[in-house]
């Protein structure tokens, strides 16, 4: 079935962190040239960068066509009153070209440091992330602005899941392999908008895209305990898991090295149940933007659709 937001973002985005990095006439020119490459959709991160609302108005400005999508929004950074209004001024600014996801994943019982910045600790995951859609869904509207823009959850567990389908447009999905994809549609059913993050490597030398791998996954299962319960979930054990990621771990994780095996994995998350996949190139030089590889990928992907 294919949706809404489907049509909107194609089958292939891009994912990055980078622009954090980089000054914002250099995220302006960045963000044209992906539209021009033809991907379907720009995904960022928030972290202690640029809010993830500057940095939509920054990439929407920039753009005529794309859709962008906060991958995702941290709801532990601004009330439900503030993350309600801004999706509603960006979705009349800017009419069906902005998608909100929400998650934060130091939503729990303990207080996490990001960068050594203590986070605040906000309740179990799942009824926190519950409050706060019905919180957005209570604030007043008192300008002509439309309802806002489609929301998705970031979820990996079942229950976070269950929650996307039953609240939002649908998931999005990080550090997950393919079986993740097949059973995630499982538990959201046929209609909710599945996103799936694929990280992908692109280098001849196969040995050094394997470290770029290996340092990617090392350093969410080092820590971030939800991607490592996850994976667990999943069949991984502390062999994949303890002393460093295994090679099955990693290979399941991130696609390399050419694009060949990179449009081979895309199209598996698409027959496994997923809608969109947003590629994160990872490289050896993480502070500068991956363009060269944007656009080797760009031909591999465009063409890339579900074979079933």
């Amino acid at each position: 079935m294919t949706t809404d937001l489907e049509h909107d973002l194609g089958h292939v985005g891009l994912w990055t962190f980078d622009f954090d990095g980089q000054p914002a006439t250099r995220v302006r020119e960045a963000a044209a040239e992906i539209e021009e490459l033809g991907y379907g959709a720009i995904w960022y991160g928030e972290a202690f960068g640029r809010d993830t609302v500057g940095q939509a108005w920054l990439l929407l400005s920039a753009t005529r066509r794309i859709a962008v999508a906060s991958g995702v929004a941290n709801i532990a950074f601004r009330d439900p009153v503030a993350m309600a209004t801004a999706a509603r001024a960006l979705g009349e600014a800017f009419p069906g070209r902005y998608l909100l996801g929400l998650g934060g994943h130091r939503v729990d019982d303990t207080i996490h440091k990001l960068d050594g910045y203590p986070m605040p600790a906000l309740g179990r995951a799942v009824s926190t992330m519950d409050a706060y859609l019905a919180a957005m869904d209570a604030v007043p509207a008192h300008s002509p602005s439309p309802p806002g823009a489609p929301r998705v959850l970031a979820a990996l567990g079942p229950k976070m899941l269950s929650l996307a389908a039953l609240r939002t447009s649908g998931a999005h999905s990080y550090l997950v392999p393919v079986e993740h994809t097949r059973q995630a549609r499982e538990i959201l059913g046929p209609a909710p908008f599945l996103a799936v993050e694929q990280a992908v490597v692109l280098d001849s030398d196969v040995d050094r895209a394997r470290q770029i791998a290996t340092a990617h996954v090392g350093g969410y299962v080092a820590a971030a305990p939800h991607h490592e319960a996850n994976l667990r979930r999943l069949g991984f054990g502390s062999d994949d898991l303890i002393g460093g990621p295994s090679r099955r771990l990693v290979d399941a994780i991130v696609a390399y090295p050419d694009a060949t095996t990179i449009q081979d994995r895309v199209r598996q998350h698409l027959d496994a149940g997923a809608n969109h996949v947003c590629i994160q190139v990872l490289t050896a030089s993480p502070a500068t933007l991956p363009d060269l590889v944007w656009r080797e990928l760009a031909p591999a992907l465009q063409s890339v659709a579900p074979l079933s």
